[in-house]
Formats: C-alpha cells, sequence, structure tokens
C-alpha cells in the first residue's frame, strides 16, 4: 500500500484529471449479485436465459415485458443495497478534490449518487437502472421510472397497472430502461462517450475499483490515460488485465474496494 499511496501523491503534483472507475465489485461489496454471476439468470417459460441474451434491443424486440420483468426484479435489489465503505471513500476525495475528480461508473445501481457523489462529476457510462426512455427514440431525454412502480419478485409478471405506467410522456410509445445493452453501442447522450475520452486522454491518475476489463469504454480510459502517461492503480479481489496495467505503473492491490479505498484516499486527503 505505501508504495501505491507514494505513486498517487507523485501523480497528484501533476496536472490533469483524477479518474475512478468502478465496476461491479462495488456493487457487490453492498449485497447487489454481479450481472454476470448464477443471479443474474432469468426463466422465462421453460427456457432459462443468461443476462448476456436479456440485456440486448433484440431480446426487448422480441420480449419486452419479459425483459421488463427482469430488469424491474433487479431494480428492487438496487433499491435494497446501501452504498458501502468505498462509495463513501468516493465521496470524501471528491470533497477534496472537487472539479479535478470524476468517477465513471459501469454499475447502474445509483449507489454513487446516493451516496454523495455530485452528478456534475458522475458519468453512469451504463446507464441507470431508475430511470427509462422512449424505447422508439422519440427523444433520448430520460425520465425516472415512477415511484410506485413495484419491484417484482423472482420470475412474477409485469402486471397491467404497471404497464400502463412504463411509457414514454411525450409520445406514449413503451418506454425501455436506461441502460445499454450488449448489443448496442456507446454514444455521447446516453453514456458519455465522448467526455469520459476527453477525461481519460487528460488524466493524471486513474483508480480503478471492482472491475476487469469486460467492457469496451472501460478498457479505452485506461488505455487512453497509460498512453499519456498516468498513474494506473488496480483494487480488485482478483488478478484482471486491468491489473495488468496496473503493475507497471502505480501497482494492483488484491483487496476489495471497502476496504482500500477509505485506506487510500486516508492518505491522500
Amino acid at each position: 500500500m505505501d508504495a501505491v499511496v507514494a505513486a498517487c501523491r507523485e501523480a497528484l503534483a501533476r496536472p490533469g484529471s483524477v479518474i475512478a472507475l468502478t465496476g461491479a465489485g462495488v456493487s457487490a461489496e453492498s449485497g447487489i449479485p454481479t450481472f454476470r454471476g448464477k443471479d443474474g439468470y432469468w426463466t422465462v417459460g421453460a427456457r432459462e436465459y443468461h443476462p448476456q441474451e436479456l440485456a440486448t434491443a433484440e431480446a426487448f424486440a422480441r420480449m419486452p415485458w419479459d425483459v421488463w420483468a427482469w430488469y424491474l426484479y433487479r431494480r428492487g435489489v438496487c433499491r435494497a443495497a446501501e452504498p458501502n465503505a468505498g462509495h463513501r471513500a468516493l465521496v470524501e476525495w471528491d470533497a477534496a478534490l472537487g472539479d479535478r475528480l470524476a468517477v465513471v461508473t459501469q454499475n447502474v445501481d445509483g449507489l454513487h449518487r446516493r451516496a454523495g457523489s455530485p452528478d456534475a462529476r458522475l458519468h453512469e457510462i451504463h446507464g441507470d437502472i431508475d430511470l427509462m426512455r422512449c424505447a422508439r427514440e422519440c427523444t433520448a431525454e430520460r425520465q425516472p421510472i415512477p415511484e410506485d412502480v413495484p419491484a417484482i419478485g423472482r420470475g412474477a409478471a409485469v402486471d397491467e397497472a404497471t404497464r400502463a405506467q412504463l411509457i414514454c410522456p411525450r409520445c406514449g410509445a413503451m418506454a425501455r430502461p436506461h441502460v445499454l445493452w450488449f448489443d448496442e453501442m456507446y454514444d455521447e447522450p446516453r453514456y458519455h462517450l465522448d467526455s469520459v475520452r476527453r477525461l481519460a486522454a487528460d488524466a493524471a491518475l486513474v483508480v480503478i475499483a471492482g472491475t476487469s476489463a469486460k467492457t469496451n469504454l472501460p478498457w479505452q480510459v485506461v488505455s487512453l490515460a497509460a498512453h499519456n502517461g498516468a498513474a494506473i492503480v488496480d483494487i480488485n479481489v482478483e488478478p484482471n488485465p486491468f491489473g495488468d496495467v496496473a503493475a507497471e505503473s502505480a501497482g494492483a492491490i488484491r483487496a476489495p474496494a471497502g476496504e482500500v479505498l477509505p485506506v487510500l484516499v486516508g492518505a491522500l486527503v
């Protein structure tokens, strides 16, 4: 840890942004099952679907209410969870660094916001499970899913009263969850593509927590930042490709983010 703290201090002495890049491992410490884990599977009729089969525009076009049921179930799980020490440490770091810090998260659970990370410096690159938008794309605007839309039990269907609420307020078409699906592309209006790439190109330090290079934009962030001389730290319970990059830079720590981030941030502020 001492060597990582020293490398971070050296990076912070240089100009440039500071990025905290977080993934499913951080949410898992709040009790939210990882997306690709066994708890992500969903049964429709006699068939069991893997998350990568359900989280697609193709699946939504074919069986929209089954996909909605899965997301409303997951939304209930997320809303029952609470921010953990890792989330709170990043809020403390934000108080110290202000506009210099950006939290870039793959998580859609909203826990960074609920912990206190400001919207202006929070980049939810895979969306927010509490929001919806028009499935016909009449507008890119997002709307909160109505508060009285209930959580759905595992295997339950979306009832008619709930279906009537999951519509676009502008055109009346069906709404869709505001999340990035596997067969969709990152963009700026919905998923902060250009903003995050600019931050990465300017970064002095990237601290990765709980993610392991399974999606494209996080890999772009780390690659761009490393190419431009940023210090890279990887905090993860398991070895991963980001750890290989970090090992050549500021270092990798094999421990939970909820344990490491408070210590690291405390040493730096």
